[in-house]
């Protein structure tokens, strides 16, 4: 019985890679046919050196090379029917080398790269300023600070440890062991630092000087010496050609090329799936994709999408044994976006219950909410415990907000901070050693707090972010509100019934009722409920993450989320067991807390409450 189950599987899942490789190849066929495409290049994740061995047959592409990576652009480059490459990035972890080759890649390939971002930061800027075209997000940002860097000192804590370094060199340059027998850098190790920074710096000045500044070092220093950026600011020292949305970009790219551009994904590499006859899971990857009922019910529905808990920029990872990092901009706006584009999908329901977090992320939520509006599509959105800050950010453009009467909402303001860690370091006898080069290199270092010029670019930026909100509540909201924007706004924090006398919401009631006056506001009958996106099953989570398949809108993890201050760091897996036994509801507010800070650690410029509430019930 065995045996024949085993061969049953052998043969399911050999039918299964034979379709996917002829699917694959009539892919090929039919595109060749196609003459207007454009190449979309995504770059996310670790860039590998050396390929992978031949594994065989597997789930889902391998991890990105370099090399495959510029060949990519070179074949896009060499063929006739692509008129251009749109190049979307996400949280690449590249060396300057590959930033080089990279970028070397985007001006040699031969055709007009687009670029788009939500975010860039020193070198990332560097490989994208090569481009024809580059686009950041509204309310995303520009960090070209230049080069800030810190030498690590060890032996006043090898001394607390009684443990002795003894080390020796060759070359007063090789520097090496002073981690662990000095507490500072000698002269020639400083010289050393300092030199190679000037190289680096040099050639990022240059690159970027040369690609748009006519070679204008100076004026590049000089803005590096100003930064960081809005998008808006960026736009106006040049820095970047446009501001707007990735799909505005899109539609850009085909009101220039014709409607009939065809955007192709991942152009390059290998597509279909394919099957590991070693991997002991593939058997239940095959059950998952068999019980997940992909095919896809095209009744009239509803289309639930989640905002639950803290709001940050990229994509949502999940645990089969669940749980989930958070309500991430990425993954959401892939929900959202696939709600506009689903003929069956009539109406949508926002269920927020989340207290914000990243001004970035909640931009790029909201106006993935607001393409639902533009689409026809009735956008209702229901409020939960909590739907503050960053949480009311992306509700207040719906079309009706239902909010609960013990909801905490609200809280419309800006915070932003940093982390500053010197003391801790210096308590276990760890120095570093700061260099620099750009004015405000160091604005974000967790070394020291802002000084008054910083401070005051921090609450410039701030300032910046919450007129963009303020602005987004009154365009929607403005005939509605009881009082004008300023007396309800400054971080003040209200109930939903208190929200409904100022007319920051419409309504008081339950999830239902949001789904009902969708239903009403689409002139719906019958319809039918779906979740976006689509939970999914147990096998088909294991596979996805056995087999190093990544879905649409969730990435998997079996493992915890780590940060310095968020649960599943080492330091909350020792505190919080005996804090929740000691007291349970402060212990949850002490998380909800650290889970903040570790945000403002992450993405510095945040919209989320003033503080946690410990609301006792007994």
């Amino acid at each position: 019985m065995k045996l024949s189950l085993r061969r049953a599987a052998m043969t399911m899942c050999l039918a299964v890679g034979l379709m996917g490789s002829s699917v694959h190849l009539g892919s090929s066929a039919l595109a060749g046919v196609e003459t207007n495409k454009v190449a979309v290049f995504h770059l996310d994740g670790p860039l590998l050196e050396r390929p992978m061995g031949d594994m065989g047959f597997s789930f889902g592409a391998q991890p990105e090379t370099l090399k495959g990576l510029v060949e990519r652009f070179h074949k896009a480059g060499d063929d006739d029917s692509i008129r251009a490459i749109l190049l979307t990035v996400g949280a690449p972890g590249m060396g300057f080398g590959q930033l080089e080759e990279i970028r070397e890649a985007i001006e040699t390939c031969g055709k007009p790269v687009y670029v788009h971002v939500d975010s860039l930061q020193t070198g990332l800027y560097t490989l994208a300023s090569a481009a024809k075209h580059l686009s950041v997000t509204p309310t995303g940002d520009v960090w070209l600070l230049g080069f800030y860097t810190e030498g690590m000192y060890l032996r006043d804590m090898l001394e607390k440890i009684h443990v002795e370094p003894d080390v020796v060199h060759i070359g007063d340059y090789k520097s090496a062991g002073e981690t662990f027998s000095r507490n500072g850098p000698s002269e020639a190790a400083e010289a050393n630092m300092n030199w190679l920074l000037d190289g680096l710096y040099d050639g990022l000045v240059k690159n970027i000087a040369d690609s748009r500044f006519n070679g204008d070092t100076d004026k590049v220093k000089n803005i590096i010496n100003n930064a960081p950026y809005t998008a808006e600011k960026a736009l106006k020292v040049g820095l970047i050609d446009s501001v707007q949305h990735r799909q505005d970009l899109v539609a850009e790219l085909k009101k220039k090329y014709g409607d009939n551009l065809k955007f192709v994904h991942g152009f390059g590499k290998k597509s279909g799936p394919d099957i590991d006859f070693n991997n002991p899971f593939a058997f239940f990857q095959l059950i998952g994709d068999m019980m997940s009922g992909k095919a896809e019910s095209k009744d009239p529905s509803i289309a639930i999408v989640y905002v639950e808990g803290a709001i940050s920029t990229g994509q949502d990872e999940v645990s089969p044994f669940g749980g989930s990092s958070g309500a991430k901009s990425t993954s959401i706006r892939k929900a959202l976006d696939k709600a506009t584009a689903d003929d069956s999908v009539k109406a949508v329901v926002l269920r927020v219950d989340s207290p914000g977090g990243s001004a970035l992320a909640s931009e790029i939520i909201y106006d993935a909410a607001m393409r639902v509006k533009a689409a026809g599509k009735p956008l209702v959105v229901s409020m939960g415990n909590v739907a503050a800050s960053g949480g009311y950010y992306v509700s207040c453009g719906a079309d009706k907000i239902i909010a609960d009467p013990m909801t905490i909402t609200a809280s419309i303001g800006v915070v932003g901070g940093k982390v500053v860690t010197t003391g801790m370091w210096d308590s276990m006898g760890i120095h570093w050693h700061p260099y620099q080069r750009g004015d405000q290199a160091a604005i974000m270092s967790t070394a020291r707090p802002w000084n008054e010029n910083e401070r005051d670019r921090i609450m410039t930026w701030m300032d910046e972010v919450y007129d963009v909100f303020k602005g987004h509540i009154v365009k929607h909201r403005k005939s509605k509100l009881s009082k004008p924007i300023d007396e309800m706004a400054g971080g003040r924090v209200f109930t939903g019934k208190q929200a409904l006398d100022l007319g920051l919401v419409d309504q008081l009631g339950s999830m239902q009722d949001a789904i009902e006056s969708a239903a009403d506001l689409a002139s719906l009958g019958d319809y039918e409920i779906k979740v976006l996106p689509r939970p999914k099953s147990f096998f088909e989570i294991l596979g996805d993450e056995i087999g190093g398949k990544e879905s649409e809108s969730v990435r998997v993890s079996l493992g915890t989320q780590q940060g310095l201050f968020a649960a599943g760091s080492p330091l909350m897996d020792m505190v919080l067991p005996l804090l929740k036994t000691l007291d349970p509801q402060r212990a949850a507010a002490l998380n909800t807390a650290l889970m903040k800070l570790q945000i403002l650690h992450d993405e510095n410029i945040a919209l989320m409450p003033a503080g946690d509430w410990v609301i006792r019930s007994n």
